[in-house]
């Protein structure tokens, strides 16, 4: 019988090979049967499996159960900003430059494009029996929608800021995204993480207790999780590594019974963090329950349904443990019956189970990633991400194009800087010196590093200092390439290489060693990395100079010195690792005496200098190593612009020549002298795979830059409580009462708008009704440019309340002397307050508005935002649910 038969009775069904006892036989099964629901389908599946196959199917990496047809399949999937760690995709600016486009449908209209090329990459290596691969699956684990509390977290820069309207309005166009609109079928299961208080220190993620105040919690913690879940219709949550009230996230009825599924009625899969379910009784971590199948039992009890292992800490997904709490009455069956179906429920409607032709979307094919028109869409997107932060004298946009231009700083022809943290490898990055040597074709373009991002600046190593003896009898390298991550076995190929130097291809866990000579062209000490996605080792003489290696990813920027003797020539040894279809490697150092004299004598040479600095996820980031003053273990203790950087960076200024500073990181920079010095300066974040080409259009002026602010650029950390204390007062826009650098919501343009003419639909307003904003906004400047519009109310006479919250944004396109009337809607959660209980409620009183280009505050140096005030009256207070 033909799979896909249409029946007479126009139900589609569809026939399996399933083994029984005395050998094959082909049988008609319900869970393969069309014309039931979902819900029908799973349950007839996870009844047909035995304790041990469930087991195995609440594990990241679940197994074939070839009796019944169900192919492997690996639940772990990133996609933040784009397919990622499968190989070429198309690589948008990173969340949080995404989210400063405060634009959410192009957010929609990216997350479409990034759900295609997901099932791109899944049909381009799904297995005959539809299986499929590490990160090559449908399942796709963003976004990432925690509260970016503090400037200092390192993993701040996959969120969408620090508000939680902005962030729940990113989310939804996100999830919206990726999961399509098809009422049968998705196109990918999106993610909200990490549920639900999480934001730093990384050092101790796995250890660290949270007690937010009833307050905080409900006020700034979960309202962007309830809305990507009842408003986003995301289909998958992901518990935290933390505690929350002394409960594991992993393990907290509160959170996943109470909240997700009891007052949100989430009807998806609770999936852990990776290593996040042995954090449960890990005695080094949370240490919740004495044993491991004790501490899968109240996950699983308390509603987390999938397990993610994390092979970067060998934490295994606890198959056996799961077997064992069930034999030993510490989980019932039909507790782990539930969270199998909900797993199964979430394949049948991926359409693993089902015949193509019935799914729309098993029409993508596997050429349908990296295409001009996504690379297009990416370019539209890190493009309004821009946020031109100052531009005094109108240094921007260059009055045509300038005779030479000096391109300096760590950042300018970094591909790191492009993507980054999960991103996948896009197939032709354009750095902001590719970018700007394409714009300018006509300049004259100098560069140079000038410095590193914390250290002096870090250059690849020439080829001509290697040779594959002490004789030097021949130039290069002897080269091998191992199967495995640990250099074991024969090696699988020898050849000799210049330098070490690979891009690693395909999907797989390989290793590779370097060895032969290198000889010092100068006295002094050197500096060596391995510029690498994985882990690495490097030699001198019998010295490990470099030891990065660890058991996993090791995106760090660590390096380390040796002192060398010019004209000696020295042992080398090199190895490295990757893993999955990443792994280009490189090795750099650091040559004695480079203080930056050539970015000097550039920087005077040229009739205008583009600084490009700032920080990359080599040292921001998630649990990574790094050594360097202001940097500790991904996170930051401290806002400056580093110091090697900024030392540059005023010698640059002395010279006398005009200078844009580009600042390039995923969060917050306190950089208060250039505020006072510099004329130009663009946030450009990590714009993605064709970033350059959007920060050079900038500079020549090709659009007008509208990206805003979705975090407070402070002054100083020393502005901020301690960074292990959650506590929502005294930071982000809406409850700190300091000094600003930059306030959330920030950002200038090429044009100028003026606002006029605010009312509302009613001056009074009844508890549970609707009143509606007006607003007139026109382009009052010499050129077309997009606004940002923003809403904020404020509750003046209720104690505790935010100083202002955003409750409405609109991105409009208005061309010069243009006026258009602009319409806010709000009702009910826009117009209430948390009480310290946790309550929510619409109350009595006035409602402050103002609308305007940013928030209405104002510093010495930098004009307040234009907009207008209106009010109106509450009468009556409403409670509203969790």
């Amino acid at each position: 019988m033909k799979v896909g038969r249409l029946l007479a009775a126009g139900v589609i069904a569809s026939v399996i090979q399933i083994s029984a006892a005395g050998g094959q036989q082909t049988a008609s099964v319900p869970y393969r049967n069309l014309a039931l629901s979902p819900e029908q389908r799973a349950a007839d599946l996870v009844s047909r499996m035995t304790l041990e196959e469930k087991a195995a199917q609440a594990g990241h990496t679940a197994p074939a159960i070839k009796r019944l047809g169900v192919p492997e399949y690996n639940w772990w999937n990133e996609g933040l900003h784009g397919v990622a760690r499968a190989g070429i995709a198309t690589v948008f600016p990173q969340a949080i430059g995404m989210a400063a486009t405060w634009d959410p449908e192009l957010m929609h209209e990216a997350a479409d494009v990034i759900s295609t090329e997901f099932r791109a990459k899944f049909a381009e290596r799904v297995h005959p029996d539809g299986s499929s691969d590490f990160y090559r699956g449908l399942t796709v684990w963003s976004p990432n929608i925690n509260i970016f509390r503090d400037p200092r977290w390192g993993r701040g820069q996959e969120t969408y800021g620090e508000d939680p309207f902005l962030t729940s309005r990113m989310g939804i166009s996100f999830i919206k995204g990726l999961q399509g609109d098809n009422p049968r079928y998705f196109k990918t299961i999106a993610t909200s993480k990490h549920f639900a208080v999480h934001s730093g220190p990384e050092s101790n993620r796995h250890r660290q207790n949270v007690d937010p105040s009833p307050r905080d919690l409900e006020d700034t913690y979960l309202p962007a999780f309830r809305a990507t879940v009842t408003e986003g219709g995301v289909q998958s949550i992901m518990c935290v590594y933390n505690s929350i009230y002394g409960v594991p996230g992993c393990a907290n009825p509160m959170l996943m019974q109470q909240h997700l599924r009891d007052a949100w009625g989430f009807p998806g899969y609770v999936v852990s963090d990776c290593g996040a379910a042995a954090n449960i009784y890990r005695p080094d971590a949370l240490a919740y329950t004495k044993t491991a199948p004790e501490g899968v039992a109240v996950g699983f009890k308390a509603g987390m349904d999938l397990i993610c292992g994390d092979y970067r800490n060998n934490l295994t997904t606890d198959a056996d443990n799961i077997v064992a709490a069930v034999k030993a009455n510490l989980l019932p069956q039909a507790v782990l019956d539930r969270s199998v179906q909900r797993l199964m429920e979430a394949r049948i409607r991926l359409g693993m189970f089902d015949p193509a032709g019935v799914n729309p979307y098993a029409n993508i094919t596997a050429k349908d990633y990296d295409t001009p028109a996504h690379h297009a869409k990416a370019l539209e997107m890190a493009r309004e991400s821009m946020v031109l932060l100052k531009n005094e004298g109108n240094l921007l946009p260059f009055k045509g194009a300038p005779r030479t231009i000096a391109v300096v700083g760590p950042n300018a022809d970094s591909f790191d800087t492009l993507v980054g943290n999960y991103y996948g490898t896009p197939s032709k990055p354009v750095t902001v010196l590719d970018g700007i040597r394409a714009r300018f074709p006509q300049s004259r373009i100098l560069y140079s590093q000038g410095t590193g991002l914390v250290g002096p600046a870090e250059l690849p190593v020439p080829e001509n200092v290697f040779c594959i003896d002490m004789a030097c009898s021949a130039p290069g390298l002897k080269a091998e390439t191992f199967n495995g991550p640990n250099l074991e076995g024969r090696a699988v190929t020898t050849r000799t290489d210049r330098s070490p130097r690979v891009s690693w291809t395909g999907d797989r866990l390989s290793s590779m060693r370097w060895t032969g000579t290198i000889q010092a062209p100068q006295s002094g000490e050197f500096r060596f990395r391995l510029a690498s996605e994985n882990g690495y080792r490097v030699w001198i003489g019998d010295k490990l100079v470099v030891d990065e290696w660890g058991v996993g990813d090791a995106p760090s920027i660590y390096s380390n010195g040796i002192q060398l003797e010019a004209g000696k020539r020295y042992p080398i040894r090199v190895e490295g690792f990757q893993r999955g279809a990443r792994g280009q490697q490189q090795l750099v150092w650091s040559v004695p005496g480079d203080n930056g004299e050539e970015a000097i004598a550039f920087a005077k040479q040229a009739d205008v200098v583009v600084f490009v600095g700032g920080l990359s996820a080599r040292v921001e980031g998630e649990e990574m190593r790094v050594e360097a003053p202001g940097f500790a273990g991904g996170d930051r203790t401290s806002l400056d612009l580093p110091a090697p950087q900024q030392r540059l960076l005023e010698r640059v200024h002395a010279t006398g020549k005009p200078v844009a500073l580009v600042l390039m990181s995923g969060s917050a920079l306190s950089v208060n002298w250039a505020d006072k010095n510099i004329p130009a300066i663009v946030q450009a974040w990590y714009p993605g795979g064709d970033g350059g080409h959007a920060v050079a259009q900038l500079l020549a002026g090709d659009y007008s830059p509208a990206g805003r602010l979705p975090v407070t650029f402070y002054r100083s950390a020393d502005q901020l409580p301690a960074f292990t204390d959650y506590k929502m007062e005294g930071r982000t826009y809406r409850f700190f009462k300091g000094d600003v650098l930059y306030p959330f919501g920030h950002g200038l343009s090429y044009s100028s708008f003026t606002y006029a003419k605010p009312r509302v639909s009613d001056a009074t307003v009844k508890p549970g009704g609707t009143v509606e904003v007006y607003v007139d906004v026109t382009n009052s400047g010499a050129r077309d440019s997009d606004e940002v519009a923003q809403l904020y109310v404020a509750h003046p006479g209720i104690a505790g309340t935010p100083i202002r919250s955003l409750q409405g944004f609109k991105r409009v396109y208005l061309r010069a002397g243009e006026t258009r009337t602009l319409t806010f809607r709000l009702q009910d959660r826009a117009l209430s307050v948390v009480d310290a209980k946790g309550v929510r409620r619409v109350r009595p009183g006035t409602v402050d508005i103002w609308v305007g280009g940013g928030q209405p505050v104002s510093r010495p140096g930098l004009a307040r935002a234009p907009g207008v005030r209106t009010s109106f009256r509450i009468t009556g207070e409403k409670l509203l649910p969790k």
